[in-house]
């Protein structure tokens, strides 16, 4: 049984007006470089977004929620990735997880109503969890070892994952995992994911965590060791017309572009940082603000026309899709390479004006520079899309 389309819950339309997203900006940023130096998972930051409405503006309307799209769920993330980029990555998981729930209804019923309840009062996080450290990330092919084993009344599941983000922060995990079926084709098991409670047994975390960026994110790995799981909370991916399975991050999709949203908040706060120490930064043989210099000021007029390319391509290729042009779909993962390439252009060439203070632990320009690197690790990643476009021109 699956979540019904009656609403028992109502969540307020929260209030994406610019004023209203910089304040939230702002409370968020304010705890963000401590965050990064602990580690600790930024809760005082998630609270903020919930407090808001943003972590819940994409429940669906049949749920009682907003049910907002694509190009709204990008104003959302870019604020709070303009904030701080840890909680935009987690923020950006379960904003996504609710608009597919929205799309197509697929928890369990009594899984999706907790969900639901424990969201009214506070912030409830979920993740996708898919990657697995002898396989890496499924995009380039490839099946889980991660299995979910039939029993007479359910499933389950035993396996290890990486890059889990979100650690023991989660409400639910939805795990990739192959089925393991007494009448199964062990040649071509079914493939999909387990809708898996948090605070299940049988789930045991490994702190692996300790990367350049993204370092409140809680991206840890995690094991599973005979997690039972009602029958129910196994939902198969489909396979190709030709029955090959292929992954659906191969490919970007207008879901897919809260990602890129995200760390379109880091260039911006990269520009507000460099601006900001440019206007306060005096050096004695100058005798003025570097600000005034036009040096400074062509680097920031660099900065800004990558901002707003960037922002030109989330938005356009976003309204493009709200209006139908079906064209445009084979262009998003392309869109996607070149958001990154902006947003990663934005903040080096802050952080390379400044020189030794850009890359001081003192200013959050070096922060900044640490989680935009991290949008190419998001997939489709930069070669598969190169090479896949190239294909495409070349007709090979």
């Amino acid at each position: 049984m699956t979540s019904t389309d009656t609403a028992t819950y109502a969540f307020a339309v929260p209030d994406l007006s610019d004023g209203a997203l910089a304040e939230v900006t702002a409370e968020i940023a304010s705890t963000a470089a401590e965050y990064d130096r602990t580690g600790d998972l930024p809760w005082a930051g998630v609270e903020a977004a919930h407090r808001a409405g943003l972590l819940t503006a994409t429940i669906g309307k049949q749920y009682g929620g907003p049910g907002f799209g694509p190009r709204q769920t990008a104003r959302i993330l870019t604020a709070i990735g303009e904030g701080d980029a840890s909680v935009g990555l987690l923020a950006a998981n379960l904003l996504a997880a609710h608009a597919g729930q929205a799309a197509q209804p697929h928890w369990p019923a009594a899984y999706y109503d907790d969900l639901l309840r424990r969201s009214q009062t506070g912030p409830a996080l979920v993740n996708a969890i898919r990657a697995e450290p002898e396989l890496g990330a499924p995009a380039r092919g490839g099946l889980p070892k991660t299995a979910v084993t039939r029993t007479a009344d359910g499933w389950l599941l035993n396996g290890h994952k990486a890059y889990a983000t979100g650690g023991a922060g989660l409400a639910y995990h939805v795990v990739w995992a192959v089925a393991d079926e007494p009448h199964g084709d062990p040649d071509r098991p079914r493939v999909g994911h387990v809708i898996v409670p948090a605070d299940s047994p049988g789930i045991t975390w490994v702190d692996t965590w300790d990367h350049l960026g993204l370092r409140a994110s809680n991206t840890h790995d995690v094991s599973y060791r005979d997690v039972r799981l009602p029958a129910e909370a196994f939902l198969e991916i489909s396979r190709g017309p030709d029955g090959v399975y292929r992954d659906p991050a191969a490919v970007a999709g207008p879901g897919s572009f809260g990602h890129p949203a995200l760390y379109l908040g880091v260039a911006r706060a990269a520009r507000s940082a460099f601006a900001a120490y440019a206007r306060t930064r005096v050096p004695s043989a100058l005798g003025k603000p570097i600000a005034q210099t036009e040096r400074i000021q062509a680097v920031a007029g660099e900065i800004d026309l990558q901002i707003v390319q960037a922002e030109t391509l989330l938005h356009g290729a976003l309204l493009r899709v709200e209006a139908g042009d079906k064209s445009v779909l084979a262009d998003l993962s392309a869109v996607k390479v070149a958001i990154a390439r902006s947003v990663i252009a934005a903040t080096q060439s802050a952080v390379a004006a400044l020189g030794n203070p850009g890359l001081s632990r003192h200013n959050p320009l070096e922060r900044h520079l640490r989680d935009a690197l991290c949008i190419r690790v998001h997939p489709p990643q930069e070669d598969a899309v190169l090479i896949a476009s190239g294909r495409r021109v070349l007709g090979v």
